[in-house]
């Protein structure tokens, strides 16, 4: 019986065995708001999915929307002052 090997080599490496870097984890902080209003956006979302939508559950999602733009352009405006300027 022959043994089956793939041709090919791996796609991908395997991952680090240390674990996130302490860069990676300060992007991930710094865009932690961003998630944030996306996830309450995203629990809006769902909650009307399957109702009529009523005007206190689209209040709830036109907040969440404005949350989530707040946040992202927060975060662009952190991102810019960082990389030393305007686009």
């Amino acid at each position: 019986m022959k043994t089956i090997a793939a041709l090919q080599t791996l796609v991908t490496d395997n991952p680090p065995v240390g674990g996130p870097t302490d860069a990676e984890l300060d992007a991930i902080e710094a865009e932690m708001p961003v998630i944030s209003a996306e996830v309450e956006l995203l629990d809006v979302q769902i909650s009307v999915l399957d109702q009529p939508v009523t005007e206190l559950d689209a209040r709830r999602l036109r907040r969440a929307r404005r949350k989530l733009l707040a946040a992202r352009r927060d975060l662009r405006n952190r991102t810019e002052v960082q990389s030393g300027g305007a686009a």
